[in-house]
């Protein structure tokens, strides 16, 4: 027997539905996003490292981190994190260190290589930037927008999760 919904309005249904369409499309932008790397590291010959990866990289920057503020800072969305870390550091795109205070804790930053492949990213972003611009697909103040709507979205979610516990 289904569970008993609550009954909504025309407005309360319309807004749902638009919130679950909201879900859907970040979801699916995502691994949009992940397909768009793996078709330029394949056209780059570069396939050592997957898209998960080169999006850590590329989000870690010049900063140097330790594993836990990886996800704390939004640079690594996934659940694996030490898998890739070290893989990473085993393909010599990240130098790790261990705290001589807490040896448990880890610094990673990037190597030279990792500083190249990021740049390698970074192109690829500023190519696809240029190309919804050109085409007049979006402008500077509908993707503002979007980034404002999206930003609410995060930390209404956050606020949910610091409330469970």
């Amino acid at each position: 027997m289904p569970l008993p919904q609550p009954l909504l309005d025309g407005s309360q249904k319309a807004f749902l539905s638009c919130y679950l369409d909201n879900l859907g499309l970040v979801e699916r932008l995502h691994r949009l996003l992940l397909d768009v790397i793996k078709d330029e590291f394949e056209r780059l010959n570069q396939l050592d490292v997957n898209p998960v990866q080169a999006l850590l990289l590329f989000n870690v920057g010049e900063n140097e981190v330790t594993a836990g503020e990886l996800k704390t800072r939004g640079y690594y969305q996934g659940s694996n994190v030490s898998y890739n870390l070290k893989k990473l550091v085993d393909l010599g795109y990240m130098h790790h260190q261990r705290s001589d205070i807490d040896r448990r804790s880890v610094r990673v930053k990037l190597t030279e290589k990792g500083r190249l492949l990021r740049l390698r990213l970074g192109d690829l972003f500023r190519r696809q930037a240029e190309g919804l611009e050109r085409r007049g697909m979006i402008d500077i103040s509908g993707m503002d927008e979007i980034n404002t709507s999206l930003r609410r979205m995060e930390r209404f979610w956050a606020e949910q999760i610091r409330y469970i516990y």
